[in-house]
């Protein structure tokens, strides 16, 4: 590990260059789930479970998995968000390679509550993987990031920013929750001044995943679906030949891809959202029968082959 990276713990609203229509040619509902290989700038996919060897020959792969909201209270999701969550454990223990380890990219709680965290914590310990890496949701930091950091952020940065480096792949973990979800995310200039730093020192040819609660890019800016200087910290990224920006937040799997920056938010462990302006506002679907459901839930696998820089995305539903 560099000197600029921290040690690993336990966008612009119109400049992202994309318009209403190729957004929404660009969004994706996966359904049994995908695989992605981005070259180029383009991307190519065949059906999940059709991997062949190619898998098995990499360098190694991890999990994503995002919005968990555990202790959210409200039907119909009430009785289900823990459920959901020790099933998508129980998937990730399933998969054919061990992943090496798991991401969480925030909203592992829905009030932050002591309670919550010690919930979370104990369902993601069954988890078989080397280790478990985590930044905040909005969600996670109410009424203030206190119980967050206690437990997940005592090696960090600032608010829980760090960065480590697995297999020859440099990961940075940036935090960008706002107080509201209606509220753009934002990194600030103490975070973007680090990220500077941290990238420094990287050469061009490092392959790069950068991970985050909100979307970097402009999803929906109307309900709160993108970061407000976002652009700066792609404008970072832009030098790099291979970069991977993981995200949740929006509850469904949705991607772009910007030259060799390839942007992917995943599926919600607990509940799915509307896609963005199909509905008033965000929030959880009350129209998903309980039949439906867990094709809307799941988890998203990565791999990254040493011969080949661009990574390889999985997503895969409950259902």
């Amino acid at each position: 590990m560099s000197d600029s990276s921290t040690p690993a713990p336990g966008g612009d609203g119109g400049g992202d260059g994309i318009d209403r229509r190729g957004f929404l040619e660009c969004m994706a509902w996966a359904g049994t789930g995908l695989l992605w290989t981005i070259g180029g700038g383009l991307a190519r996919s065949r059906a999940f479970g059709q991997e062949g060897t190619r898998a098995r020959e990499a360098g190694f792969t991890f999990a994503q998995i995002s919005d968990s909201h555990i202790g959210f209270g409200k039907e119909p999701y009430r009785k289900t968000v823990t459920a959901t969550l020790r099933e998508t454990v129980a998937k990730i223990n399933a998969l054919p390679r061990r992943p090496d380890f798991l991401i969480h990219t925030g909203d592992l709680t829905h009030l932050s509550t002591a309670q919550e965290f010690d919930a979370v914590d104990q369902i993601l310990r069954e988890a078989k993987v080397g280790r478990i890496f985590y930044v905040p949701g909005e969600h996670d930091v109410i009424p203030d990031s206190a119980e967050y950091l206690k437990r997940f952020g005592k090696e960090t940065a600032g608010d829980g920013w760090y960065s480590f480096d697995h297999g020859g792949v440099h990961f940075v973990g940036l935090v960008n929750v706002a107080g509201s979800e209606k509220t753009l995310g934002t990194l600030g200039a103490e975070q973007l001044d680090w990220l500077a730093r941290d990238l420094a020192g990287r050469r061009a040819s490092t392959p790069i995943v950068v991970f985050a609660h909100v979307p970097l890019w402009s999803v929906y800016p109307e309900w709160g679906w993108g970061t407000e200087d976002g652009l700066r910290a792609i404008e970072l990224l832009r030098r790099f030949g291979s970069v991977t920006v993981l995200n949740g937040h929006v509850h469904q799997t949705l991607q772009k891809v910007e030259g060799n920056m390839m942007f992917h938010t995943a599926r919600s462990t607990a509940f799915p959202q509307p896609a963005p302006g199909s509905a008033p506002s965000p929030g959880p679907r009350k129209d998903v029968p309980a039949e439906k459901l867990r094709s809307l839930l799941g988890l998203t696998s990565v791999t990254y082959r040493e011969e080949r820089s661009p990574l390889a995305i999985v997503d895969s539903s409950l259902g």
